[in-house]
């Protein structure tokens, strides 16, 4: 049976399967745990801005996937990202040059310092206990992640692709994404991930690795309103 049609909605699926632990129900949205991603989503069109003002109290902002929010006056919109989901069918050939680690509790302080450098709103304190993360140490310091953030029954999401800013250019994110896809491949899942439209040299890194674009999805952030913008 196909089960991609699920990529269509993938914060909902992930929640309603691999990750069911992590969910916060309101209604009939659902919500990741704050402390582990702040996404909320929807399985089909109704009324949920209760919902989503009961979950903006309790994050700075949080981001739906897919079909524009219909929100409350006392939220917004606060960012717009269209993105690409792509997709991968096979493993990965390739020669490792770097050492790569798996990464555990004892590396937690360094990921988390590398990731607030790039990605601080999207990456949260248990966001790494998602999936599994890899690593690559530069003279014991941690310069380059990549890992797995939302997984379903078939796919899991490769994500948090860092490279420090001092070692950018060096190929260490190339040979962690196709580690962690590879990874998958092992769980008997099928890789996926999202990147930005406008960031054409990951786009281009990716489509050498061998994956494809699947669709074209928005990233919705939303936060409440400044008393303020309320009056405005």
């Amino acid at each position: 049976m196909n089960t991609e049609y699920k990529l269509d909605n993938p914060v909902w699926y992930s929640l309603a399967e691999s990750h069911k632990k992590h969910t916060l129900k309101s209604g009939t949205t659902h919500f990741y745990n704050p402390e582990y991603c702040a996404f909320a989503a929807f399985n089909e069109p109704s009324n949920n801005e209760s919902d989503l003002m009961t979950y903006a109290k309790s994050v700075p902002s949080f981001f739906v996937f897919g079909v524009k929010p219909k929100l409350p006056k006392s939220l917004q919109i606060k960012h717009e990202l269209l993105c690409l989901q792509m997709i991968i069918r096979d493993r990965i050939a390739i020669t490792y040059m770097e050492e790569i680690v798996k990464l555990d509790q004892s590396h937690r302080a360094a990921l988390l310092q590398l990731v607030q450098m790039v990605y601080p709103e999207y990456f949260k304190s248990k966001t790494a206990d998602l999936g599994n993360y890899y690593g690559i140490f530069k003279e014991n310091q941690l310069i380059a992640i990549t890992g797995e953030r939302m997984q379903m029954d078939n796919f899991i999401e490769v994500s948090a692709v860092i490279t420090h800013p001092d070692h950018i250019g060096k190929g260490y994110a190339k040979q962690l994404v196709a580690h962690t896809t590879n990874a998958i491949f092992e769980q008997q899942k099928t890789p996926f991930l999202h990147v930005a439209e406008a960031n054409v040299g990951a786009v281009k890194l990716y489509e050498k690795l061998g994956f494809s674009t699947r669709i074209k999805i928005k990233i919705w952030q939303v936060s409440e309103k400044t008393q303020e913008e309320c009056k405005s």
